[in-house]
């Protein structure tokens, strides 16, 4: 199948390839998001022995947000461990043990799951539709007008949130995955 088709699937994996995880379907988009947060946890994994860098030198981390019902670990997911920012965080963010690859991020009562896209091969990595939160990137940091740069989650990635949770029936799966803080 090629990009766009509605039946695609889609395997993201860390680089050693223990982990990997089927994405069926269209993502409800691919994003870069500038938030603070995603850039401290970015910093966070650089430190560890081996990981592959999340966070582009415009302070921006490429997702791709895809429904929780569209996920499907094909292996690997004991190899996972969770990081969060703070304990009593809403987001966790799933970790390869295997070599310190960031895989996703979650926020733990929303519908969908962030992985980050650079575990998507480049053959088959949706572009970039916009930039969001782009108030927080580093300062010096100026970015191109190729695609939309929002200074905050605008109302376009609020209803294709929206519109995929309802065509879930209004639900959120959980993800079964390793639930170990990580620190």
């Amino acid at each position: 199948m090629t990009r766009g088709e509605p039946g695609m699937t889609r395997t993201a994996s860390c680089p050693c390839g223990a982990v990997r995880l089927e994405l069926s379907g269209e993502p409800i988009m691919a994003a870069t998001c500038y938030c603070h947060s995603c850039q401290e946890a970015g910093r966070s994994f650089a430190a560890l022995p081996g990981a592959p860098g999340v966070v582009g030198t415009d302070g921006g981390t490429p997702y791709v947000l895809m429904r929780k019902d569209r996920l499907q670990w094909l292996s690997g997911s004991d190899q996972l461990d969770e990081h969060r920012l703070k304990p009593d965080s809403p987001t966790r963010r799933f970790v390869a043990r295997c070599c310190n690859a960031p895989i996703a991020l979650e926020f733990t009562k929303g519908h969908w799951l962030s992985v980050y896209s650079g575990r998507i091969a480049e053959a088959e990595r949706p572009a970039a539709e916009m930039r969001t939160i782009v108030g927080d990137r580093p300062d010096g940091v100026e970015l191109p007008d190729d695609i939309p740069n929002y200074r905050t989650p605008t109302g376009k990635f609020m209803w294709r949130l929206l519109k995929a949770w309802a065509a879930m029936g209004f639900r959120a799966p959980p993800i079964e995955a390793t639930k170990g803080y990580a620190g």
